[in-house]
């Protein structure tokens, strides 16, 4: 334990990391937990594996059990604000793991369930509450949570949290805290809006930055599989068969999408469940159990489910649809290869997310490798991802054009031009026009009782068609 002794934690922290199996601080944990532990502001740059969780929690569960406080009801004495109601369950279960050997108070706070257990939880007041936005501001409406006398805050998944339309949530519960806190914000990526929130929000605040923004797990394989959209459920299956794939966590753009995959699987008797936003929370802990148990190996889930996933052993990530937004790509498949272990992602793009692959790239700032050795290869999407990729020519408005063209000063060529423009001036003797224009036309004659009318008949009324 000589890598966590170094940073004076309580021994009762200290021996519940070794019983969790922990014996050296990963980098982003080196460098936050020395600043924490001084009272300092944080913002913090990791990717999701790395072990932030660890390096918020750790420091503050050494500075809640070495000042006890008696909270008051409805009181929380550190926040931890978080997206989806997975990563608030995950971040309560690490506190459970290295605190409990310190018998401090925690509750979690979340939508999808009833909120009588909450209130309950709170209505003595805790020492650590991890919550997301919606839930928290709902019972601090109803005066069951109260912020005033705040000790710590923490903002977890900033950049996620801003994705799914939060900032004006996290906005109105930043406004009910107090001034004197420690703050501490942490993101995968840091967006301008993330950095001017982050501006407001910290004081003077340490910057860690464990990887560069964006950066993809070092152990993860990367590939992509060029498929084309009707060839998608084939090549998926394809995948699932193989016997190097343990677990596999399957990604897909729409709930919708998700349902249908899951169907498709059962189909071929393939078992999967099925995690989005249109679960209750009991289906969500459900297939969530049935997936860390084994008993099913495939999980299908949306984007909200990226960052509140952690199951260990999970050997590939696909990417049935690819992301519209390059940052999730990194969250996606940073659900595996986790705690140093290896894994594979796989993205199935068609000639329509060549778009989207390429802004992923750009992101991670490296070329993802294209496998053709699959039964499903199509030609038609690599050829459309090498046009995205080759360089645009710029064109010379005033280039003469390579188009032959007859000499203005070739004899007769004039006079040629002047026929035709003469020709096409005129009406063909034949053509309706030149019968029109050749036929004399007599002077209407009104009808008594109405005013003249034109010559021509009105026309016939269309009969529209739905």
């Amino acid at each position: 334990m000589t890598g966590f002794s170094s940073f004076d934690l309580l021994p009762p922290i200290l021996a519940a990391i070794e019983e969790a199996g922990y014996t050296t601080p990963t980098p982003i944990q080196e460098q936050a937990i020395p600043h924490l532990r001084d009272g300092r502001d944080l913002l913090g740059i990791a990717q999701t594996g790395t072990g932030k969780t660890a390096a918020f929690a750790l420091p503050i569960l050494d500075r809640l059990a070495r000042r006890r406080v008696r909270p008051g009801s409805g009181q929380a004495r550190a926040l931890i604000l978080t997206p989806t109601r997975e990563l608030a369950a995950q971040i309560d279960a690490s506190f459970a793991t290295y605190g409990r050997r310190l018998n401090l108070s925690r509750a979690v706070v979340y939508g999808g369930v009833g909120q009588y257990p909450q209130v309950k939880s709170m209505g003595r007041g805790v020492d650590i509450l991890t919550a997301t936005p919606g839930r928290l501001l709902d019972l601090m409406n109803q005066g069951f949570v109260k912020l005033d006398r705040l000790e710590i805050f923490v903002l977890d998944e900033a950049d996620r949290m801003l994705d799914m339309g939060f900032i004006h949530d996290i906005r109105m519960v930043i406004s009910h805290l107090p001034v004197e806190r420690q703050t501490l914000l942490f993101s995968a990526t840091m967006p301008k809006e993330i950095a001017h929130l982050a501006q407001g929000l910290l004081s003077d605040p340490e910057r860690v930055e464990a990887a560069p923004s964006a950066t993809t797990a070092e152990r993860v394989e990367q590939k992509v599989y060029f498929v084309d959209k009707g060839d998608k459920r084939a090549a998926l299956i394809h995948l699932l068969r193989q016997e190097s794939l343990t677990r596999a966590l399957v990604f897909t753009r729409t709930k919708h999408g998700a349902d249908k995959v899951v169907l498709d699987l059962e189909k071929h008797a393939i078992e999967a469940d099925a995690i989005h936003g249109n679960k209750s929370q009991g289906a969500r802990e459900r297939a969530l159990s049935r997936f860390r148990s084994g008993e099913s190996r495939v999980l299908v889930a949306t984007d909200i489910a990226a960052r509140g996933i952690d199951v260990t052993g999970i050997s590939h990530v696909i990417n049935f649809d690819l992301p519209n937004e390059p940052e999730s790509y990194v969250h996606r498949i940073g659900r595996t290869a986790r705690a140093g272990r290896e894994g594979v992602a796989i993205s199935l793009c068609d000639a329509t997310e060549v778009v989207f692959l390429r802004a992923i790239e750009k992101i991670i700032r490296i070329p993802i490798p294209v496998e053709t050795q699959h039964p499903h290869h199509s030609e038609v999407a690599a050829t459309a991802r090498a046009i995205a990729a080759a360089p645009v020519q710029p064109q010379n408005r005033y280039a003469r054009s390579s188009r032959p063209s007859r000499s203005p000063r070739e004899p007769g060529a004039q006079e040629r031009t002047q026929r035709s423009r003469v020709r096409a001036d005129q009406p063909s003797a034949a053509s309706p026009a030149a019968q029109r224009s050749a036929k004399p036309r007599s002077a209407p004659q009104p009808s008594a009782g109405h005013a003249p009318s034109s010559a021509r008949p009105p026309m016939a009324r269309r009969k529209r068609v739905d």
